[in-house]
């Protein structure tokens, strides 16, 4: 098998060249549908760790008027912790998409490896988590109503924040039940003690960058060893030729989350691998957004 996470979120030249061939005007009309409000800082100036190109988060919003707030979707990209922005095309889409599909997105970036190691990374979607809470009301969102989704590593980081790890939300001053359900899309490293035991694929040595080489670090960074009863609800998708290791842990996080009395959705989707998993929330009408609106109560 190879290595399950090299290069989970970084498309295929194919990938964006036919992305790019998206008739303008159909872009066009899905921008019109939404709002963007760029550039917001999640993170206090005054705060002794404060990266003014990382802690930043954009907010969708669609135009039309609604009767009451709208829910939301925390978006938290993937990227094998050392790559991705809020502002890459494809995030960028996904917001426009969440906007015209009845959401405001909130899409975030945060710091990335070397710089940090992951832990730290939670920390900060746990931050950009927070100001939603407090702030998305001012962009027409339900505070009481966010749907955290993430891909790849951004689905590790979304099932730790859904978890409330180790007081993730408390330092935040987060109560653990601040999300409200959360969507897995092929998510990675939900285990990842177990795959840094073994290191058996060329190249797993370079996660030791991000988690370090301290297994304590593994263990608190992997969302199974936290599942905790009470979570919210969880839906769970991955590809049916996505990474091997990718398909076992999200199982077996199910399995977890089932044994104390959940009843997590777990889908697999036949043919889509690790990279289209992402990449198929280009169109509008994809079952992740169906599926966002289902657990949003829409």
């Amino acid at each position: 098998m190879t290595n399950i996470f090299r290069r989970l979120a970084r498309p295929a030249l194919g990938v964006v060249l036919a992305l790019a061939a998206v008739p303008l005007a159909y872009e066009v009309a899905v921008a019109a549908a939404s709002r963007r409000t760029a550039n917001l800082a999640y993170v206090p100036a005054t705060a002794p760790d404060y990266d003014a190109a990382r802690h930043r988060l954009d907010v969708y919003q669609p135009t039309g008027k609604a009767a009451a707030p709208r829910p939301v979707v925390l978006f938290i990209h993937g990227g094998n912790w050392n790559s991705g922005s809020k502002d890459d095309f494809l995030y960028k889409t996904v917001g426009q998409r969440l906007a015209k599909n009845g959401f405001v997105g909130v899409v975030i970036s945060y710091r990335l490896s070397p710089q940090v190691l992951v832990p730290a990374q939670a920390q900060d979607c746990a931050r950009a988590l927070a100001w939603t809470v407090a702030h998305i009301k001012e962009y027409g969102g339900d505070p009481g109503r966010i749907v955290v989704m993430g891909h790849s590593s951004g689905g590790g980081q979304a099932a730790l924040l859904a978890l409330g790890t180790d007081s993730l939300l408390a330092r935040v001053g987060l109560p653990a039940n601040a999300v409200h359900a959360v969507l897995l899309d092929d998510p990675a490293g939900l285990d990842m003690l177990d795959y840094l035991k073994k290191l058996e694929y060329p190249g797993d040595a370079e996660y030791l960058i991000p988690f370090s080489k301290d297994p304590a670090v593994w263990r608190a960074s992997s969302a199974i060893y936290h599942v905790r009863a009470g979570a919210p609800p969880m839906s769970i998708y991955v590809g049916g030729d996505t990474y091997p290791s990718i398909s076992s842990s999200s199982r077996r996080f199910a399995d977890r989350l089932r044994q104390l009395g959940a009843s997590p959705k777990f889908v697999v989707v036949p043919g889509k691998k690790h990279v289209a998993m992402v990449t198929q929330l280009f169109w509008g009408n994809n079952q992740l957004y169906a599926e966002l609106r289902r657990l949003a109560g829409e």
